[in-house]
């Protein structure tokens, strides 16, 4: 039997804004998550993205503490540089917080920088 990744969790502190915020950053997250206290959003490529809350990770661990700090980096490939330039542009419309405007990187992508509601960097990204 091979290990096959299937989810990567995020834990939140509001169930509520972090659905707003990956809903509008264009993921399929399901209608009521809001009032959930763990999501799970499919992805296109397969993947499985879960939101849990901080009481869901209390009541499996009750000795866990919020972290302090960016943990994750969660990045999402984009068509092309317009569509990087439009999603950047549509979250900060919808209110959330950029941390970079999209700009061509050293490396051959054109990048730009979002931050979750809970600081999380959020990366869009296009070759």
């Amino acid at each position: 039997m091979s290990v096959v990744p299937h989810s990567i969790d995020i834990v939140v502190a509001d169930m509520a804004a972090s659905a707003r915020f990956y809903r509008d950053l264009g993921l399929a997250v399901p209608e009521g998550a809001e009032e959930e206290a763990h999501v799970q959003i499919e992805t296109p490529g397969g993947a499985t993205i879960g939101l849990m809350s901080e009481a869901i990770i209390r009541g499996a661990d009750p000795e866990w503490q919020t972290p302090v700090g960016q943990r994750v980096t969660f990045a999402c490939r984009c068509d092309d540089a317009a569509e990087v330039d439009a999603a950047y542009a549509r979250m900060i419309e919808a209110g959330h917080r950029g941390l970079r405007e999209p700009w061509d990187s050293p490396w051959g992508q054109h990048y730009a920088m979002l931050a979750d509601p809970d600081g999380n960097r959020v990366d869009l990204f296009a070759d």
